[in-house]
């Protein structure tokens, strides 16, 4: 029968009355725990870089940001959001009216406007929106209210505005006011008869919705003006389905309703004396206001819904990618002051341009 094998008996004691010294192991044993590393020792231990730049919170700690990753986390926002912007552009741009297939082939070929010089013909009619009640708000034939051209695109940049009383040879009308070749065919029969009065390629054209446009303006939280008294009625004035605008001498901040209503005073009961020629400085002046609130910090704030509204605000033969070109070209441009075709007024109204003062026109809207 094999030995029983001995064993060694320890017997706890109070950890107070244990020795340093004792013979029983523990002085090991206390040795042991006074040498391992513990929760405290840990948040002892060193660290890569500045500690200075180290927080505590809890068990986790984290590194105070660098200028660097402030700069890229700031950009990489702009980007995002100018992202957001492009894509509500594009998706705008495929749902928006676009021009009759007969203005489309009325045109020149042409690029988007960004590396070359493209002529725009851009035409702001009198119509109304469809169920309102301003006059002439069911009638199909409107004649335009403003002719401009934009020549713009690798450097260049140019505005010519075309009076609306101007007589000029309507193809298949004959001699009449050019506002009239809208009414008689619409964008395409405009484009014709400006090719043909002028001698110069159109390559775009754009038409002012004016449905829309209150809503671009709202859309860029209202512009800001700076000009003379003005007192006009629309089509009658508030009272009878139109529209009434009473501004004082100076500073205004508009919306969108008194900024259409602006651009399309004619007769301006504070100054009877103001004709085509002022209205089209005064548009020059909202077209300036408009660009440099949708290039400012509160333009890029409201970026995407700016971009949601600007394909809607026209209709126009150009993509969405080409509109993005065309107006990044007309940025790039600068801000041309609006020349004038200037006529000499008839007993009728209407005005006669000389074929030197034409000339002159098309040679300095052309030349780079």
């Amino acid at each position: 029968m094999p030995e029983r094998p001995e064993y060694k008996v320890y017997r706890s004691r109070p950890r107070l009355l244990r020795g340093r010294d004792s013979d029983d192991g523990s002085s090991a044993l206390q040795q042991l725990r006074e040498t391992r590393p513990g929760r405290d020792d840990r948040r002892d231990e060193p660290t890569y870089g500045d500690r200075r730049n180290v927080y505590r919170t809890g068990r986790r700690r984290f590194r105070r940001p660098s200028a660097p990753r402030i700069v890229a986390g700031f950009l990489l926002g702009v980007v995002l959001w100018l992202g957001i912007a492009l894509v509500a552009f594009l998706v705008s741009s495929i749902t928006a009216p676009h021009s009759t297939d007969a203005a489309v082939q009325a045109l020149d070929p042409g690029g988007s406007g960004l590396t070359s010089a493209t002529t725009t013909l851009v035409l702001g009619s009198d119509a109304r929106p469809k169920g309102s009640k301003e006059p002439g708000a069911d009638t199909l034939s409107q004649r335009a209210d403003s002719i401009m051209l934009l020549r713009s695109g690798g450097g260049v940049a140019r505005k010519l505005s075309i009076p609306r009383d101007t007589l000029v040879d309507i193809p298949g009308y004959g001699v009449s006011k050019i506002n009239a070749s809208y009414a008689y065919g619409g964008a395409a029969l405009t484009i014709k008869t400006i090719k043909r009065y002028l001698g110069i390629p159109i390559n775009h054209v754009v038409e002012v919705n004016f449905e829309h446009f209150p809503k671009l303006v709202d859309a860029m939280g209202g512009i800001d003006y700076k000009g003379p008294c003005v007192i006009s009625y629309i089509n009658g004035g508030r009272r009878n389905g139109g529209q009434t605008l009473r501004l004082r001498r100076g500073e205004h901040h508009l919306n969108g309703t008194q900024t259409l209503a602006l651009a399309r005073t004619r007769k301006n009961r504070c100054n009877p004396a103001e004709d085509d020629r002022t209205r089209a400085r005064r548009q020059q002046q909202i077209l300036a206001a408009m660009r440099s609130r949708a290039l400012s910090l509160a333009g890029f704030a409201r970026a995407p819904w700016i971009a949601w509204q600007t394909p809607r605000s026209v209709r126009t033969d150009m993509s969405g990618s080409t509109l993005i070109g065309f107006l990044t070209g007309m940025a790039l441009s600068g801000n041309a002051p609006t020349a004038i075709l200037r006529g000499e007024p008839t007993p009728d109204g209407s005005l006669t341009v000389t074929e030197a003062d034409r000339r002159a026109a098309v040679r300095k809207f052309t030349s780079r």
